[in-house]
């Protein structure tokens, strides 16, 4: 009798935790990164909708709102890329956490009340990758990579 060998399936699912883990770390991160790369080009260059929800309407770029979108164009940008992920993360953590105090909360109730629950959820995400950094499928990994050879 023959052996029979694993079917495809059964060698998809045997992938390592390690594995599974660096992919969801990349997903999340390039994820949360391209979604908040569309808040700033909304805000800066009226697209998905414009500022405020005015079509092509753009946030005057020396103000709150302008600043926010450079914050969320770029750093959203550097997320996608897993460049400078850990410095980029913390700001965009320290704009939403700014972001929930100064919009959000001064509505009262809990963040589903007052709207700020992606604020928050935004701020998690990128505490966690402030504090444990790209992954490593990005640039700064390979960064470190090429840095640990020369």
């Amino acid at each position: 009798m023959t052996s029979m060998s694993a079917s495809p399936v059964a060698r998809v699912v045997t992938f390592s935790r390690a594995q599974l883990r660096t992919a969801a770390v990349t997903v999340l991160r390039v994820g949360a990164g391209l979604l908040f790369v569309e808040h700033g080009l909304q805000k800066l260059f009226g697209l998905f909708g414009g500022f405020m929800g005015t079509p092509g309407a753009t946030a005057p770029i020396a103000s709150q709102m302008g600043l926010a979108g450079f914050l969320e164009f770029v750093g959203g940008t550097l997320l996608v890329l897993g460049f400078l992920t850990r410095p980029a993360a913390l700001v965009l953590l320290g704009e939403m956490l700014f972001a929930f105090f100064t919009v959000h909360a001064p509505q009262g109730g809990a963040p589903v009340q007052n709207g700020g629950e992606l604020a928050l959820l935004y701020a998690v995400i990128f505490a966690f990758f402030a504090v444990n950094g790209a992954g490593t499928v990005s640039l700064d990994a390979a960064a470190a990579r090429r840095a640990a050879r020369d």
